[in-house]
């Protein structure tokens, strides 16, 4: 039976020490509840450090036989792996630059670094000593970034879904960090890659194919041999639970006793935990903002803050801690009067069935962190609702905004505007309230946590079927030997084979992807047996080809068919072609040229190129769009083919095509054994034009025509040679 293990930094609980023992108690965390739907479940596990350090061997022995009834694993951490592997490079360098703050906070130690890898280790070790072929993986969170491609070195057939709750930063930010390659490669170990929002999935698409030699076709990454689905799964709360609360004896006891306190004042909630990138400053500046420029406020409006502590014992947090203190102690002073005091202040942390009866009085919540990854304050306060009524005003930069729409959207910097925000919420009519308030319940109400989970660990079976069926399709060493067998088995022979990216691998210079020694003995090889017809079939200039191969015994066909020479003849070109064309296309190419550095044309006799190998990632890709658009019109007036290729954009005769120029040898002889290599587009209609029993291959694996494909140039080569090498097995 196989299992679901999931793996976070920390384990659902929380683990007290009194005199002589230590107490567990489950936590009450959003993830630790949608999660408990898997770990809870049969043989299920959850991987994790318990949140304390234990030195003491029994202790340990006992903490782990306490975690298992719970279907939990403790990873034990020492003081020093905490500092530098947590606090250090968790917590000061991926932290701050994920969440934009770059030269006052991040801080790029080895030490930090050597660590991270250490416990990321440890977190494989732990997961190996319990993985079986079969299970699946679910990795948490930026501290074990290294973990998805540790494991998949070890188990290379596993289902790993990994997911991030916190922002992925843009390719510019990212790029700061010394190790960003390695912490990219770590993640490309995931079959899945799970984020809050789309931005998020652009910006770490972005980072992957500037930094790692990786492609990318949407929001699939192709990574060596496997293909990596990257995509957003908004992450919901446990709606039930919050809309039930206010339904409660000791929280609507609560709830009349907040109303009566605060009842001549509209209540405005906030609640963070302690931390830079929560805005909570900037909160109160605009706050303070409201009561100096519309004192007829004053007394009118409340601000009940709650901050949960957080790492205050890091500097730069004591010093955040500081400030809120100041600033609020500087606004309660100046507008305090006998009856009002403008903010409510409690740095701690409160039961729920208090934030509850909170959620359920306030008649605003202010949500406006700088950057955050989802933000489920927003979605609690939403679920508390029960009335509909109650105004959220949201930050745009919380992965919320792009849900909750109907929240007053903020630029949290815009001090004026949340000021603004303020006054527009707390005089809302009713009606709008609940007409804003209605959709957003529905929405937080069925996107909610156990949502969250199926669609993700859906998505994850679908990534392994389609990766599986890609492996179906790859030729293994059984389909090779097959191949191999029936090769041999046959009398008359035509082989054909692309030139570029099926055998030899592309080049930025495309005058130095010249045959080598290896390519040449290869083709002699398969060249000498008289049951042979070798067909070079290539988007090449004759004039390469010729001097490549015209002394080879091989049949050449060039610039995708335009051009034939067959064995000991000269080159013929197609007939009644013409290239009065290229006067009017070439002058649009160079244009694009002109926009677009590394960017060069190559002319062909009835083809023009476009090549952008050698341009800035992305924008070649760009430019080669918008050429595309521009031409269309003007290419299917002239009876014009565009083609895109890899790195390339070609414009040519719609007669010309290496299908009909592949069908013309295939039908002059009555061959028992066809076989066709090819790596891009124009070898499509190779895969296409030949006959059913024809072998087609496919170079790269990505969607095609053929029927088989192989990863690259050199397992091209590895079939081509056993060919001539292998003896047939009977």
């Amino acid at each position: 039976m196989s299992k679901t293990i999931i793996v976070s930094n920390r384990l659902p609980v929380k683990i007290s020490k009194t005199d002589k023992e230590y107490t567990l108690s489950l936590s009450e965390g959003g993830l630790a509840t949608g999660l408990g739907s898997i770990y809870k479940k049969g043989n299920n596990k959850w991987i994790g450090w318990p949140g304390v350090e234990v030195t003491e061997e029994k202790d340990r022995h006992t903490i782990t036989h306490q975690l298992a009834d719970s279907s939990l694993i403790p990873v034990f951490l020492d003081q020093e792996e905490i500092n530098q592997y947590y606090e250090g490079f968790s917590n000061d360098v991926l932290w701050p630059i994920f969440h934009y703050y770059t030269s006052t906070y991040a801080v790029y130690k080895q030490s930090n670094w050597d660590y991270y890898n250490t416990v990321n280790q440890k977190f494989r070790d732990a997961i190996l000593a319990i993985a079986e072929p079969g299970d699946i993986i679910w990795i948490h969170d930026y501290q074990l970034l290294l973990l998805p491609q540790l494991v998949r070195k070890e188990l290379p057939d596993i289902s790993i879904g990994f997911f991030q709750h916190i922002p992925f930063p843009s390719n510019e930010m990212f790029r700061l960090i010394p190790w960003r390659y390695e912490l990219l490669e770590g993640m490309l170990g995931a079959d899945l890659i799970g984020f809050h929002t789309f931005d998020d999935v652009r910006h770490f698409l972005g980072a992957a194919t500037r930094i790692l030699p990786v492609s990318s076709s949407a929001n699939v990454i192709t990574y060596g041999d496997r293909s990596v689905v990257i995509e957003s799964f908004p992450m919901g709360i446990d709606e039930k639970k919050y809309s039930s609360l206010p339904l409660e004896k000791g929280v609507i006891e609560q709830i009349s006793l907040i109303k009566e306190s605060f009842k001549s004042t509209k209540l405005i909630l906030s609640i963070d935990r302690l931390d830079y990138s929560k805005g909570i400053l900037q909160r109160l500046q605009a706050f303070e903002q409201l009561l100096q420029m519309y004192p007829e406020y004053c007394e009118k409006v409340t601000m009940y803050m709650i901050v949960v502590p957080s790492r205050d014992t890091v500097p730069q947090y004591a010093h955040l801690r500081d400030e809120i203190d100041k600033r609020v102690g500087n606004i309660n002073a100046l507008y305090r009067n006998m009856d009002w005091t403008p903010i409510h202040y409690y740095y701690r942390s409160f039961p729920i069935e208090t934030l509850s009866a909170l959620y359920s009085s306030a008649d605003v919540c202010l949500v406006s962190p700088m950057r955050d990854g989802m933000n489920l304050v927003s979605k609690e306060y939403v679920a508390s609702r029960i009335n509909d009524d109650g105004v959220l005003i949201l930050s745009e930069m919380a992965g919320a905004s792009k849900e909750l729409i109907d929240a007053l959207i903020v630029n949290p910097n815009n001090t004026k505007e949340v000021c603004d925000a303020i006054i527009t919420a707390v005089n809302m009519p009713l009606s709008e309230q609940k007409r804003r308030m209605q959709q957003m319940r529905q929405l937080v109400a069925k996107f909610n946590i156990t949502h969250w989970v199926k669609i993700f660990m859906d998505r994850l079976k679908e990534v392994k079927q389609m990766q599986r069926s890609m492996q179906t399709r790859h030729v293994s060493f059984a389909t090779e030997q097959s191949i191999i067998n029936r090769y041999h088995k046959t009398k008359k022979r035509i082989i054909f084979l692309d030139y570029d990216g099926t055998l030899v691998n592309f080049r930025s210079n495309i005058a130095d992807a010249s045959p080598d020694k290896e390519l040449y003995t290869i083709i002699e090889r398969l060249s000498e047996d008289p049951a042979n017809t070798l067909v070079l079939i290539s988007g090449r200039k004759h004039e390469n080809l010729g001097e490549w191969f015209g002394d080879k015994n091989v049949y050449l066909i060039a610039e995708h068919g335009s051009w034939f020479k067959q064995q000991n003849t000269s080159w013929h070109k197609i007939s009644g072609l013409s290239d009065s064309w290229k006067n009017d296309i070439y002058p649009v190419l160079e244009t694009y040229v002109d926009r677009t550095p590394g960017s060069f044309i190559e002319e062909k006799t009835y083809s023009l190129v476009w090549h952008y190998r050698n341009a800035q990632g992305g924008l070649g890709e760009l430019r080669a769009n918008e050429l595309m658009n521009n031409l269309k019109y003007l290419a299917s007036d002239k009876g014009l083919q565009l083609l895109p290729g890899d790195k390339v954009l070609e414009v040519k005769n719609m007669e010309i095509n290496k299908g009909k120029a592949a069908l013309l040898l295939v039908e002059k002889n009555n061959y028992d054994f066809i076989i066709a290599f090819g790596d891009d587009y124009t070898d499509e209609d190779v895969f296409k034009a030949l006959p059913d029993s024809a072998l087609t291959i496919k170079v790269g694996g990505n969607v095609s025509a053929a029927k088989f494909y192989l990863r690259n140039p050199a397992e091209v080569r590895k079939l081509l040679l056993s060919f001539s090498e292998a003896v047939p097995v009977h």
